[in-house]
C-alpha cells in the first residue's frame, strides 16, 4: 500500500478502536467532509460536530473495509461495510469513500451511501 492508503487506513483504525482524538488528530481547519447525501461541513469544529453523533450513538464499531485503491493524483478509494452497534444490535452501513489528503491530513472526505438504507437501519436498531 502507498502512504495515503496507510492513513486512510489509520484513521479506519481510530474507529474501529473507538479512539475519538485520534479520530479528530487527521483534520484541521481546512479539512472537508462530506457525508454524502448529507450537508458538507468545513473545519474540524464542524466535523467533531457530525461524527460525534455517529460515535457517540455505537457502543461498539466496525468498520471492515472490501477493497482499498488509490488514483493516479493520490486520492484514495475506500468499499467499506462501517458497522455500528446500538442497543445491542449491530447497524451495517455499504459506503464508499474518497480520501485526498496532504501527508496525514485528510483535506477532503467524501462518503457516499443509501440514506433510505441508513434510515431503516437506524429504525431497526433504535427499537427496544
Amino acid at each position: 500500500m502507498s502512504a495515503n492508503s496507510d492513513v486512510v487506513m489509520a484513521f479506519i483504525g481510530a474507529w474501529n478502536d473507538r479512539n475519538f482524538d485520534k479520530i479528530m488528530s487527521f483534520f484541521d481547519d481546512a479539512s472537508f467532509y462530506h457525508n454524502l447525501p448529507m450537508d458538507p461541513v468545513t473545519g474540524t469544529a464542524a466535523i467533531r460536530g457530525v461524527l460525534e453523533a455517529f460515535f457517540n450513538s455505537a457502543s461498539e464499531i466496525d468498520w471492515v473495509v472490501h477493497g482499498i485503491s488509490e488514483t493516479a493524483d493520490g486520492t484514495v478509494l475506500t468499499e467499506r461495510s462501517d458497522k455500528f452497534l446500538i442497543n445491542g444490535q449491530w447497524m451495517t452501513l455499504p459506503v464508499m469513500g474518497a480520501f485526498e489528503l496532504d501527508g496525514k491530513i485528510i483535506r477532503k472526505w467524501r462518503d457516499y451511501f443509501d440514506l433510505k438504507t441508513f434510515e431503516s437501519e437506524m429504525a431497526r436498531v433504535s427499537q427496544t
